[in-house]
């Protein structure tokens, strides 16, 4: 049966799997939650599919009451990411489906400025957006054009490795936290050590690992990384906001320093044809924009995005406005996504 499962959720476009003891298996389509036709797992068939697909000491982890992040390969040499757990008792698992291929930023339809931003020798560069909302993807775009490119040396810290990427003119080396290394602070401060020119932190979840982050960017690496954040001005208040008062100030200097863009997504479904279409929000650090991290008038620099179009910076409402004139999406569909309705019916 789950096999069955897997090949009609990589069939049918799906971006998730959900597999709960006394729910039949649950598919995310096109951003929406799917039943399928099949009768309630039981404890006992979810139980026997973990087991399957974790090593020893997950298994004992688990076992121990832990939440497991890993990936999975199936027999179609199809991959997920994983998390498995239990909800009041109950065996589950959250699945995400990988590609296999790495898609080029082109193949995506990514914003090009993109590729200028991976061309940038250093500093640090962030993709933002709710849970998936493709930030994953988008960075492995970003890192493949790098490898194609640049004899650099590339190295990854991620939880769990989603994408394998395969050393082209780059040197790539794939960390996986809890395998590898026991925790993004611990491989932030080894890779310090190991000679890498490009830096990607799957996740900057707390203090010690954006901190690090920082550190990495200002001492002439070239870092990215992603946070669960909507929009340039709120991803920047959220960084800074990690840190005491009294470091405020100086992280703001900091920040302003190495901070090359801010990426920040969603996926949105198209009204035209039964896919997902990107929309992006995109902040090019300029002088004026430095200026206004370091004086903490972070609320002004919407005002910067709106106005920056010629060095590639997007608001989210511009790029939303652009699919609506499309006909792509739907006014009622982009209105749920816009964090300012009034520029956007404006902008239409």
């Amino acid at each position: 049966m789950l096999d069955e499962i897997l090949k009609y959720a990589f069939n049918h476009d799906c971006s998730d799997i959900h597999l709960v003891a006394k729910m039949p298996p649950i598919v995310r389509k096109l951003g929406k939650l799917v039943r399928l036709e099949y009768p309630e797992l039981t404890a006992h068939e979810v139980t026997s599919w973990i087991n399957g697909m974790l090593n020893h000491d997950q298994q004992r982890l688990y076992n121990e009451g832990h939440d497991i992040d890993t990936a999975y390969t199936d027999q179609l040499k199809n991959r997920y990411r994983l998390n498995i757990f239990r909800a009041q008792g109950q065996p589950a698992i959250a699945m995400r489906l990988l590609r296999n291929k790495i898609p080029t930023i082109d193949q995506l339809g990514l914003p090009q400025v993109l590729k200028t931003l991976a061309d940038e020798p250093r500093g640090m560069v962030l993709v933002t957006g709710p849970t998936g909302s493709g930030k994953s993807t988008t960075l492995a775009a970003m890192i493949d054009y790098i490898n194609e490119r640049h004899a650099k040396h590339i190295l990854t810290l991620e939880d769990p490795i989603e994408y394998i990427h395969q050393p082209k003119k780059a040197l790539i080396n794939q960390r996986e936290v809890h395998r590898d290394v026991h925790g993004f602070d611990a491989a932030l401060r080894s890779a310090l050590r190991e000679d890498p020119d490009v830096i990607l932190v799957g996740e900057m979840r707390d203090f010690e690992t954006i901190s690090l982050a920082l550190t990495a960017a200002e001492t002439g690496h070239l870092v990215f990384s992603t946070l669960h954040t909507t929009g340039a001005a709120s991803t920047i208040d959220r960084i800074i906001d990690v840190f005491p008062p009294h470091q405020q100030a100086q992280i703001r200097t900091q920040l302003a320093s190495v901070l090359k863009g801010v990426v920040s997504q969603a996926l949105i479904p198209r009204i035209d044809e039964p896919k997902r279409v990107a929309v992006h929000e995109i902040m090019i650090m300029t002088d004026a924009i430095g200026n206004l991290i370091r004086e903490n008038k972070i609320v002004q620099i919407n005002s910067s995005i709106q106005t920056g179009s010629r060095l590639g910076m997007q608001s989210l409402e511009a790029c939303l406005a652009s699919y609506i004139k499309e006909g792509a999406i739907n006014l009622e569909t982009a209105l749920e996504f816009s964090s300012n309705k009034e520029f956007l019916k404006r902008l239409i």
